[in-house]
């Protein structure tokens, strides 16, 4: 059986490790060797909170959405496990997917400098660009839902665009270089 390229971990509600697959291990450690760290290391449990909370060890910390290991870039799923028991030390209460990204989609410092945003803005850009819905972004940010759409507002009006495809065109299209506007495009007959 070939070996996952994702890494998957299972965590106690007090974010220690209940089990870790290979790469899991190996994308944490980076760059001491793998092998020798087990699940009960301290090594470990210090490497997922600094790695992969979003706000350090805070009791209300959010997980980050990517990281960065060595030269790799990761996106960072958490998911919440609903058990019908109480979660013991010994129960999974989280489950945390890594997926590495071949590259960067866009350079959210840039598209943020370009178009003149606040780095709520650029955090809230950052969020759409990977697809999450307002309130998804709103839990991610610890905002409301409301304040989420206020920032989408802000930066359509600064993007000049009035939909939220529309952000995300203005933010990838300009990877293409010398390639004509697509309105500019759209506004000509085919085949002229």
């Amino acid at each position: 059986m070939a070996e996952s390229a994702t890494g998957l971990l299972l965590m106690a509600s007090d974010l220690k490790p209940i089990y870790a697959n290979a790469e899991a291990i190996r994308i944490l450690a980076y760059p001491e060797a793998p092998e020798p760290l087990n699940l009960a290391d301290g090594f470990l449990t210090d490497k997922i909170r600094s790695v992969i909370l979003a706000d350090g060890n805070g009791p209300h910390s959010a997980f980050a959405t990517e990281f960065t290991s060595g030269r790799r870039h990761y996106l960072c799923r958490a998911f919440a496990l609903n058990s019908h028991s109480n979660h013991g030390p010994d129960q999974p209460a989280l489950a945390v997917i890594f997926e590495r990204c071949s590259r960067r989609s866009f350079d959210a410092i840039q598209v943020a400098a370009r178009f003149h945003l606040t780095p709520r803005e650029q955090e809230t850009l950052q969020h759409l660009m990977q697809g999450l819905t307002n309130k998804e972004i709103g839990q991610r940010m610890h905002i409301s839902p409301n304040t989420v759409k206020a920032f989408l507002k802000l930066i359509m009006m600064k993007m000049g665009v009035s939909t939220r495809s529309g952000i995300i065109g203005k933010t990838v299209i300009p990877a293409v270089k010398n390639s004509p506007p697509l309105v500019a495009v759209a506004n000509h007959p085919f085949g002229e």
